[in-house]
């Protein structure tokens, strides 16, 4: 036996129902919520009885793709009650009466139309065989395309202005290009993280980087020095307008309500420096190639990604000022010491050798020529009160003290020893870490003499076996006070 409250409760369902199907009628919008998407339909429920049916492009983007989920609320024009209920969310061209326009007008609603021709100021649009005008400010979001490559399409639009029965016919189609930009935007923002790697469209290519469409309009910037871990010069030699690239998010900034995205290339590729300690050590010599020349020094690049400093100090001095740059210039290829090494700042320093040098052509290092007594040829490089700095070789200087420079006190040393000037020394001292090197000019005067005196000694040693008058001793003392006379 069936329960009276039961009956009372399916009657007024059915009541509830019938009155809501009754307030349903064809051009008449409608709000609902998605309860299922299939292959072909959609299921809205629009609290009639049973749920209202939606053709599944209806819910695609311009992309093709569904951008709309079960438990979505959606609000979609009534075209039939035939058979079930009918929703569509666009106007179909020829099927919508001046009446359905306006509704779709109030509802915003878009629109299909085919875009005829090109007028001043926009575009002619039939829509359900009326006549209505797209600002040419209205068609697209992007204005670099050719203008006539919309004529002949058929797009999406809303309203923007229906008024004098259709006599003032004003849609556009950037309205809903944009609210998708914002839908799609959201979703995009959601998957953006620093470290995140994004696939993205070049949109446009400047001096400092370029900016890459991430979807949804969300843009970011790929600087010229995150394009790769060698300096590049153009952007426009590693992307171009249009290219689909993958980048990794960096860092993501808001401020003042704008946001700012920072993308890499570089970084989907091994960092050179990471294996850096396993190609270089102190004293190698390597071939590179100066990329750049700056006050302080000149840029050389080793390898793709690892870029080192020749310090100034590291060329010969010339005696002007700003001198060793003009001995050196971008482009130029040679062989470089390598004089130390910071893995952690990454940096290098190096030294450019004389192509013409021995070091040039194999590992060896110049501190191994530098130790005490050895005779050197090196070049003033700056003048102090008590000695001159004298280079010996790159990245190598040494003092030579004004008591080592052969010279009286009251001697000027920067006429005697001009700047740049060759000078001949001796190494009297040298530290294994080639920092602290004591030269003298003095002591190579001395090894001059002592020289001059075995040489007339065994001159005389040989004459006095052949002549047997005297002693060397004799002649030896003779020799010495006539040269001090």
């Amino acid at each position: 036996m069936t329960d009276p409250e039961n009956l009372e409760e399916d009657f007024a369902t059915l009541f509830a129902a019938s009155t809501q199907t009754r307030r349903l009628q064809t051009g008449k919008p409608v709000d609902g919520t998605i309860v299922s998407i299939g292959p072909e339909v959609a299921l809205i429920d629009v609290g009639a009885k049973g749920e209202a049916s939606i053709v599944i492009e209806e819910l695609k983007n311009d992309d093709g793709v569904v951008d709309a989920k079960v438990g979505d609320r959606i609000q979609a024009t009534v075209v039939s009650m035939t058979g079930g209920i009918t929703l569509s969310r666009r106007l179909q061209r020829g099927a919508a009466s001046r009446r359905q326009l306006e509704d779709a007008f109030r509802a915003g609603l878009p629109v299909e139309g085919k875009v005829d021709s090109q007028v001043k100021g926009g575009y002619t649009v039939s829509v359900a065989q009326q006549r209505a005008f797209c600002p040419g400010s209205q068609i697209d979001t992007v204005r670099d395309l050719d203008p006539a490559a919309h004529i002949g399409r058929v797009y999406a639009f809303r309203i923007i202005e229906y008024a004098e029965d259709g006599r003032k016919f004003v849609v556009s189609r950037r309205a809903l290009l944009e609210d998708a930009q914002k839908s799609r935007a959201e979703d995009v923002r959601r998957t953006l993280s620093p470290g995140a790697i994004v696939s993205g469209r070049v949109v446009s290519v400047r001096d400092f980087g370029a900016f890459v469409d991430l979807g949804g309009g969300v843009q970011g910037l790929l600087h010229v020095s995150e394009m790769g871990w060698s300096r590049v010069a153009d952007p426009s030699q590693v992307v171009k307008p249009g290219d689909e690239i993958s980048v990794q998010v960096l860092r993501i900034e808001s401020k003042g309500g704008d946001e700012k995205i920072a993308l890499g290339l570089k970084q989907l590729g091994g960092d050179p420096w990471a294996t850096m300690a396993e190609r270089y050590v102190v004293g190698q010599v390597i071939q590179g190639r100066v990329t750049r020349i700056a006050e302080f020094g000149a840029f050389v690049e080793l390898e793709p990604g690892i870029e080192a400093l020749a310090h100034a100090s590291t060329f010969a001095p010339t005696g002007k000022p700003g001198g060793w740059a003009k001995s050196i210039a971008a482009g130029t290829t040679g062989a470089f010491e390598v004089l130390s090494i910071d893995a952690g700042k990454k940096r290098i320093g190096v030294a450019l050798l004389d192509s013409e040098s021995a070091r040039a052509e194999r590992s060896a290092s110049p501190r191994s020529a530098i130790a005490p007594g050895a005779r050197l040829t090196g070049k003033v490089e700056r003048h102090e009160k008590f000695g001159i700095f004298v280079f010996l070789a790159p990245g190598v200087t040494g003092l030579l003290p004004r008591a080592e420079t052969g010279v009286a006190n009251e001697a000027d040393l920067l006429k005697t020893f001009p700047l740049g000037s060759p000078v001949d020394v001796v190494v009297l001292e040298a530290d294994s870490s080639g920092r602290r090197i004591r030269l003298s000019v003095t002591a190579i005067q001395k090894a001059e003499e002592a020289a001059e005196v075995r040489d007339y000694a065994e001159r005389e040693e040989a004459s006095t076996q052949t002549s047997g008058f005297g002693s060397l001793a004799d002649k030896l003392r003779g020799a010495l006070g006539s040269r001090d006379k």
